[in-house]
């Protein structure tokens, strides 16, 4: 099975985002998910045109392709100043090259429905900029699967599908939900994947775990995506180690465990 398997900068999130860029390259990857580098995502609502350029030359020097960015909505502007404010993100995302936005949610319930309506309001903009929308597990109105199926049916549109981040299913629920039970069933609705992984010590669950080191079943968790239609791509988000060479050994080897898996499902 052929998926794109890009990396988030999010495991060299201490360093320059071009700098990350040279990193995942030389760990084998060819796509780049843009998170947050020094403190800031480097492409935002607010960028002018000179920050998405420079951005994306840094990607591009680095031979990688900027093909998913983070981003965030902001309701405390209200629905109709989100709205627009959302437009501007997936502007700056198409002009950074991006194909997949992706969204956490948000957590008060007195905003659900003001989601929901951003969401549908922007999506079309989104499919007309050649941008989708994905929304990952991120507690609040994604804390379980069936939020992430309301929302999906809730918008209703071509460009917008779910994020599937099987480390933060057991990250929000600490451990009472598990990814590999609902995959299956969500799979249809997927549009992206993340390859996260979850331990739990001492009642305390952490996501800096290079995968296949925690809980996370992985083998089931993309032959359930991938066995209901998924075609990618997966992005790997975080990694164990603190040290800058031990995080490049623990990215370039994730790619060769999500890679191998991918490989036994041909």
């Amino acid at each position: 099975m052929e998926l794109a398997i890009g990396c988030t900068t999010r495991p060299f999130n201490e360093i320059s985002f071009a700098e990350a860029c040279e990193r995942i390259a030389a760990a084998g990857y060819t796509d780049v998910a843009v998170f947050g580098n020094e403190g800031q995502t480097p492409v935002r609502s607010d960028s002018n045109p000179e920050e998405v350029a420079s951005t994306r030359q840094a990607a591009g020097d680095a031979g990688l392709a900027p093909s998913m960015l983070i981003g965030r909505t902001q309701l405390n502007l209200g629905l109709d100043g989100a709205i627009d404010d959302y437009k501007r993100l997936i502007d700056n995302a198409a002009a950074l090259g991006t194909k997949w936005l992706l969204d956490c949610g948000v957590g008060n319930e007195e905003l659900f429905e003001d989601y929901y309506e951003l969401l549908r309001r922007t999506a079309p903009h989104a499919g007309d900029a050649g941008v989708n929308l994905t929304l990952k597990p991120h507690g609040g109105i994604t804390l379980e699967v069936d939020q992430l199926l309301k929302a999906y049916k809730e918008v209703n549109h071509p460009a917008f599908g779910i994020c599937f981040d099987p480390g933060n299913i057991i990250y929000y629920t600490n451990g009472a939900l598990r990814p590999e039970t609902d995959v299956e069933r969500v799979a249809p609705a997927v549009n992206t994947g993340i390859i996260k992984d979850c331990s739990i010590e001492d009642d305390k669950p952490n996501v800096a775990v290079t995968p296949g080191e925690g809980l996370v079943d992985f083998e089931t968790c993309l032959a359930g995506l991938v066995n209901n239609g998924f075609d990618g791509p997966l992005y790997v988000e975080c990694v164990g180690g603190s040290e800058i060479e031990e995080i490049d050994a623990n990215v370039r080897a994730t790619l060769g465990f999500v890679s191998g898996i991918l490989e036994k499902m041909k």
